[in-house]
Parts: structure tokens; sequence; C-alpha cells
């Protein structure tokens, strides 16, 4: 397997994370080490069991490990030995973040919370991220994923069999949110650690991550829990005030899917000038001026007879005739995709070059953010193995010999 650096910008060189995690929440630290970090994972002796965890296997480790803890190197460190948290402590003393991915208190509970990582690095950041947070009634109940998105009310039951609840297909929220909110706080409390000589203490719950996420639809709700002469509707609609999210779109006309040819289209000219633009590139017109719509934010919702009629002319070309017909004409239509069928979506294949299973053991996307003519930034090594890297880390961070690292051997600072 080849481990060759990968191409693109590597902006964080110079910059270290020291991960005490357990299973998802470990992907805080994956874009830091996607962009140059030098993300140095702790583990227990026994190892982080992330690699036996979900689906699929690839090469006997599971892709949730290949994937959240690409690009980093692996320790282990018997943190209940002293010998194992004096190493973790230097360690500390030399990096810019600890992140804590585990149940809150993890590292307090072994002498090693936050106001002991500032006697020995004072501007030391750390990053606490758990299920539920710090605080609160849920802050010890045990959960994965799927939980803060049912808290957040961004995933509900679905009829099972014989009429039991069952999950549904759904996009992850929480695990995916609360990381990439923890990464910007990074970044930001780093910052100013640097400029002040002080660190501080993050954390933030995954559930918090998910509702934030779903802000509209709540944000939504509470505004219009305002008197009505207050909070209205959209002009476009008579100032009816829709229910927020999706705003009654389900009985959009002008904002809707319809069948293609060959698969489906969204279309969005719930503007008038993408209407108008629509109907005069078809030879139209008389759909547009039977019903020209307000300027802004008309869906035509509940107009049956224009929904039937539109489903008969995006019936007529492929999903990929309505895109050049979109770009053609400057109307606003695009493809709708699987996560199975988006790979052979040209536009994918143009933005997000697949990181090679060659070196990462499985293929996985990449770092979505790059510098602009440069490629995107990627991994440069393969998820670790337990403690792959212990030696050469305590080598090269800290600088220890062949007998100072006999010495933690024998003190079971590596366990027993």
């Amino acid at each position: 397997m080849s481990q060759a650096p990968a191409a693109g910008s590597r902006l964080l060189a110079g910059f270290r994370v020291v991960e005490c995690s357990m299973l998802g929440p470990g992907a805080v630290s994956t874009p830091l080490a996607d962009l140059g970090a030098d993300v140095i994972k702790v583990e227990p002796p026994s190892g982080d069991y992330i690699r036996s965890m979900s689906w699929p296997i690839v090469q006997g480790r599971s892709l949730l490990h290949l994937h959240i803890s690409r690009g980093k190197r692996s320790i282990v460190l018997d943190l209940r030995a002293e010998a194992g948290r004096e190493a973790f402590l230097e360690l500390v003393a030399r990096a810019d973040v600890v992140v804590e991915a585990m149940r809150p208190g993890g590292l307090e509970r072994r002498g090693l919370g936050y106001t002991r990582l500032r006697e020995v690095n004072p501007k030391i950041v750390m990053f606490t991220i758990s299920g539920y947070g710090m605080t609160g009634p849920y802050r010890d109940l045990p959960s994965h994923g799927i939980a803060y998105d049912a808290w957040a009310g961004t995933v509900a039951p679905v009829p099972g069999p014989d009429g039991l609840p069952s999950i549904p297909d759904h996009t992850s929220i929480g695990i995916t949110a609360g990381p990439l909110f923890g990464t910007a706080a990074i970044l930001a409390a780093v910052l100013r650690a640097r400029d002040s000589g002080e660190g501080c203490h993050l954390e933030i719950a995954q559930s918090d991550a998910a509702a934030a996420f779903d802000w509209l639809r709540s944000e939504g709700h509470r505004a219009y829990a305002r008197p009505e002469d207050e909070v209205t509707g959209n002009p476009a609609d008579g100032y009816e005030r829709r229910p927020p999210g999706t705003a009654g779109m389900e009985e959009g006309v002008r904002y809707q899917f319809y069948a293609s040819k060959d698969g489906h289209v969204l279309f969005m000219a719930s503007e008038r000038k993408f209407w108008r633009n629509f109907c005069e590139a078809l030879g139209r017109n008389d759909l547009f001026e039977a019903d020209p719509g307000a300027k802004l934010a008309d869906h035509a919702r509940g107009n049956l007879p224009l929904r039937h009629e539109l489903a008969a002319v995006f019936a007529t070309r492929t999903t990929a005739e309505w895109i050049e017909f979109g770009l053609e004409h400057d109307v606003p239509v695009g493809p709708v995709n699987t996560p199975a069928t988006i790979v052979d979506d040209p536009q994918f294949a143009d933005r997000m070059p697949w990181q090679g299973a060659d070196r990462l053991v499985a293929d996985q996307l990449p770092f979505p953010v790059r510098v602009v003519g440069e490629a995107p930034p990627a991994a440069v090594r393969p998820a670790p193995d337990p403690g792959q890297h212990s030696e050469e880390i305590l080598r090269e961070v800290l600088g220890y010999d062949e007998d100072r690292l006999a010495e933690l051997r024998d003190s079971g600072a590596f366990g027993t």
C-alpha cells in the first residue's frame, strides 16, 4: 500500500493536536489532520474499539475508523500509570490543542483535567466533545449518533415491520456538525491563545450541534409563537404563516421535484425572472402569462393544473439535457442524486476527487475546502493501528532515546 504524501495544501503545518477519543467524536480533528496538523491519537492499551464499529469493514477495519482517523498518528499510553500520565503531559506541553472526545470528565478522572493541563502549557486549548454536553440532566446518559438527531427533531420514526416504529435512512447531523462547529472554535481559540498567552476549555454537545444545524425550523416555530401582527408569512402567500422549514413546499409547483426521461430534477423557479426565463426558453409564454407569480418566493403552491403541465414538460428530456437547458437559459434546475449515484455526476467528479484506497485503505471523500488553484487538502497517511507510531512520536516530539523508551516499557506506560 502506498504511503506517499497526498497532494494539497498543508495550511496547518506546525499545528499539533493531542487527541483522546473513542468512536465518532474523534471526527473533530479529522479536518485538522486533512489540513496538515499533526494529530496524535492517544489510545489505551486496549485501543479504540472504533475499528470494529459500524460497517462496512474494509480489510478488517471499519470505514468509520478509516475515515475519522485518517492522517493521524497513534500512540498507546496507559493513563492509569504515572509514567503514562507524565509522557502525556510532556506531549501536551508541546501541543496547541487537547481533544477529549468521550464522556465529559474522562481526563479529569485520570488527573489530567484542564487545570492540570494549564500547569504544563498555559496556552493549551482543551476541547471536550460529547453526546449531550458537560451540563444538563442528560450529561451522563449513554448514547450513539442517531440519538442526537432524534433529540433535535431532525429524524423521526417511520412504520417498520408489523407496524413497529423503525429508523429511516437519513443524514447524520449531530456527529458531523458537532465536529465541524468544534473545528472552527478550536482554531479561533488557538489564535487567541497565541496572541494572549492564555488558553481555554471549549465544549460542545453533538445534540446541541444537531439543533443548531436545523436552526431554520426551530427558530421558525419560535418566531410563530409571537403575535400574528408581529410575525407573518411571505407576501407572495398573502402573508399566510406557513409551517417552518419547507414551509408547505410539498405543495409547491415552481419549486418542486419532477420526473425527467431518465430520473428526476429539482425545479426552483420561485423568482419571477427565472420563471420567465424558463417559459420563454420553452416557447411557452402562455404559461407565464397565465400565472406570472409574485416577484419573489412564489412557488405557485397548490396549482395542480400547472403542476401536471410541468410534469409533462419535464418528462420530455433527460436529466442531463435539463441541466444543459438551465445553464444555457439561466434557469435553476438541478439533478437529483442518491449517495450511490452521485459518484457519476460530472460536478462531483470535478469537485470531489476520491482519496484513493491505495493510500487510505478505502476510497474516501476529500476535505471540501481548498486553496484556489491547488488540490484539495488530503490526509498524508491512512488511519493507524493502535500504538503504530508510539516510539516514533516519543523520539520525534519528546526526544526520547532508547534508554528512556525502555524505562517506559518497564514502567507499564504502554500497558502490560
